[in-house]
């Protein structure tokens, strides 16, 4: 059997006339794929965070933690739960919960950090350099959580956009 050299990059065995019978992947599906991968490593990045804060909240707080830390880190992490089953499920009720949820968790965390530093400051007009230097290191877990969150919100706004089924034309 004589084999034909493929001519011009067209495939062996055709002779281009069936073009029209190829399938073509719709853009959408890879840009939910794209944005499932980068979910993930954003709820991972989240994961490090929340890990860390609950660490240094529990851990190395010298004072009594506030309630709101410990409902922050409680809904930081069930966000995440949430979020990674949204993610692997491509459920958007679910995506739409993990934002919400997490942007919930992380405007908690601000707001006890700030109640916490005016509460210091009041009643304790000396300050000590580890209790300065602990509480530097938290408002950079909450700035750093902050920014995750936009890219979070950003990046789950536009999954669940492409997750949902296409407009038919009319």
């Amino acid at each position: 059997m004589h084999q034909r050299q493929s001519a011009l990059g067209r495939p062996s065995g055709t002779d281009g006339s069936d073009f029209s019978y190829r399938m073509v992947v719709e853009n959408r599906y890879t840009k939910v794929t794209q944005g499932k991968s980068r979910l993930q490593w954003i709820i991972i990045t989240q994961a490090v965070i929340q890990f860390a804060g609950a660490l240094f909240t529990f851990l190395f707080s010298q004072e009594e933690y506030n309630n709101l830390d410990v409902v922050s880190i409680a809904i930081g992490f069930l966000s995440l739960f949430v979020g990674e089953l949204g993610r692997t499920r491509s459920r958007t009720s679910f995506l739409r919960l993990y934002m919400f949820a997490s942007f919930i968790a992380i405007l908690l965390s601000g707001v006890s950090f700030v109640q916490g530093s005016i509460f210091l400051k009041v009643s304790e007009a000396q300050g000590s350099w580890l209790r300065d230097r602990f509480q530097l290191i938290h408002l950079g877990l909450i700035v750093l959580g902050m920014l995750v969150e936009i890219k979070t919100i950003i990046t789950t706004s536009s999954l669940v956009h492409n997750m949902a089924p296409a407009k038919r034309a009319s």
